[in-house]
């Protein structure tokens, strides 16, 4: 095996020592974006480890990225270069089905390159098999999550390969050294000095990190953004936009059936221009760290809101819960690289089922960075406008009279509890007031059992309560639930009452 010269200064046996190889690689198949990093690996890779590199490319939507790909990969050493489309997979099998679960990190991270990289790393697997490769490679640094992302769909889908990570092996310690390194080398890279910003985009997002956003004091750049429009360019009015969807799946915009991928292409470009889909935030890492990312989804965010508003509409309320619960372990799983397992395919099977009747269209707000649903339709609606109104129609209304006894009956039940507890802490001293506290409770549940029953002596009773000693009434009055409400001590005193003096 060959070593090659050492990197950044190093000497040989440090490198040697540093890298740790246990394995000889023959043919590796490198996941090749043409960014810096993964220009730079291509000819790493064959000094240290002496192999023939085939670089494999997924297009997932990154645009201009993809321009003069291959040329610069073969230029930097490549002996093959594979592209594959594979944006409709990807908006179909990965974005939409997280999109149909809520799955959303930590509240604000709409899980774009989440999503792509088990994808890229299943389609990866397959071009090494199919080379007849003995090793895979990735760009990933040693202290994010995509390294695990990667090699966690290696070891579900093809164990027997050797992982390469050189960010875990080199002595390349920053994007400067990087850059170094491709200059020494002669590799063409996109990347330049004065931009130092790393960057991942496809059709569902586009991440930025690194430079000064590594310190969250920093406010990132307008200059920064290239998906959602400055405030300075935005439209002055609002615009709304009309969603459909089938089975909480997103199939039609203003009426017109869309495939997946057009369908967010146009709603990128809607919502980028309102600047809808930005979130700045400083986020938990898989591997214990927190880190700051700053990312733009457009069509996610407008597509989230939409959907989320249409399952508030068709789903049943214990359905709408157990989702919303479901919903994070989800984005747990997707951001941890488990798209793979078990558990993710199982909770994707109650998605399934859970949005069976997601059918419908949600009209959404665009404006100032906002996107919000105000209108929505479906021919699978709870609604009932007979029996949300205010007119009492469509409803019983002597129903709610049990019902509040019922879902009231634990208060109640406590209530007595505190109210027998209390006589019993409190000595003979109180119990005559207990005592009575505890027959008037009982005078009322005689009472309410006959005006239930519709008896004649209703109006009776009442007066009876009414002639009852007023002590017995104000012992109840003071009973514990009233006391814990207020605070142990605290002087209850009837409103004050000005007094009038009439001459």
């Amino acid at each position: 095996m060959k070593t090659g010269r050492p990197l950044h200064g190093g000497s040989e046996r440090e490198n040697s020592n540093a890298r740790g190889v246990k394995k000889k690689v023959r043919r590796a198949v490198l996941a090749y974006s043409g960014g810096l990093d993964t220009s730079i690996i291509v000819p790493w890779l064959k000094q240290t480890y002496g192999c023939e590199v085939v670089c494999y490319c997924s297009d997932v939507g990154q645009g201009a990225e993809l321009e003069g790909l291959e040329a610069r990969a073969r230029k930097s050493g490549a002996s093959d270069v594979v592209v594959e489309d594979l944006r409709l997979p990807f908006v179909r099998d990965f974005c939409f089905p997280a999109l149909r679960a809520g799955a959303v990190y930590e509240g604000a991270y709409l899980l774009g390159t989440s999503l792509a990289r088990p994808l890229i790393a299943a389609r990866q697997v397959a071009c090494a098999l199919e080379a007849d490769a003995d090793a895979v490679a990735h760009g990933c640094t040693g202290k994010g999550n995509d390294q695990v992302r990667f090699e966690l769909a290696y070891l579900a889908l093809a164990p027997q390969l050797t992982v390469i990570a050189p960010w875990r092996e080199w002595d390349i310690v920053s994007r400067e050294d990087a850059l170094a390194y491709a200059e020494r080398n002669g590799i063409p890279v996109p990347t330049k000095k004065g931009d130092l910003f790393s960057r991942d985009a496809n059709l569902w997002h586009i991440s930025h990190e690194g430079g000064p956003l590594e310190d969250p004091a920093n406010e990132a750049p307008e200059t920064l953004y290239k998906l959602t429009a400055n405030p300075d360019r935005q439209p002055a009015r609002p615009e709304t936009v009309r969603i459909g969807f089938e089975r909480g799946v997103p199939v039609a915009l203003e009426g017109r059936k869309l495939g997946p991928v057009e369908l967010v292409q146009e709603l990128n470009a809607i919502a980028g221009r309102h600047g809808v889909g930005r979130a700045d935030l400083v986020e938990s890492r898989l591997i214990g760290m927190k880190s700051r990312g700053v990312y733009e989804t457009p069509a996610g965010t407008v597509l989230h809101a939409a959907l989320e508003d249409l399952c508030r509409l068709v789903l049943p309320h214990d359905l709408l819960r157990t989702r919303a619960e479901l919903s994070t372990r989800m984005a747990d799983l997707i951001y941890n690289g488990q798209w793979f397992s078990p558990l993710r395919l199982a909770l994707q099977a109650f998605v399934e089922a859970a949005l069976e009747h997601a059918d419908g269209d949600v009209t959404v707000e665009l404006f100032r960075g906002q996107a919000r649903a105000v209108a929505r339709t479906s021919p699978k609606t709870l609604h009932r406008p007979d029996l949300a109104s205010f007119d009492m129609t469509g409803y019983d209304a002597g129903h709610a009279e049990g019902f509040i006894r019922l879902f009231g009956l634990p208060l109640a039940t406590a209530a007595r509890r505190e109210a027998e507890n209390g006589a019993k802490k409190d000595g003979p001293a109180k119990s005559a007031t207990r005592r009575s506290s505890k027959a008037a409770l009982r005078g009322e549940e005689r009472s309410d059992a006959l005006e239930a029953r519709g008896g004649r002596r209703r109006s009776a009773l009442r007066g009876a309560r009414r002639s009852q000693d007023g002590g017995a009434e104000r012992a109840a009055r003071s009973s514990s639930p009233l006391k814990a409400a207020v605070g142990t001590g605290t002087a209850l005193k009837a409103p004050s009452r000005k007094k009038t003096h009439v001459r």
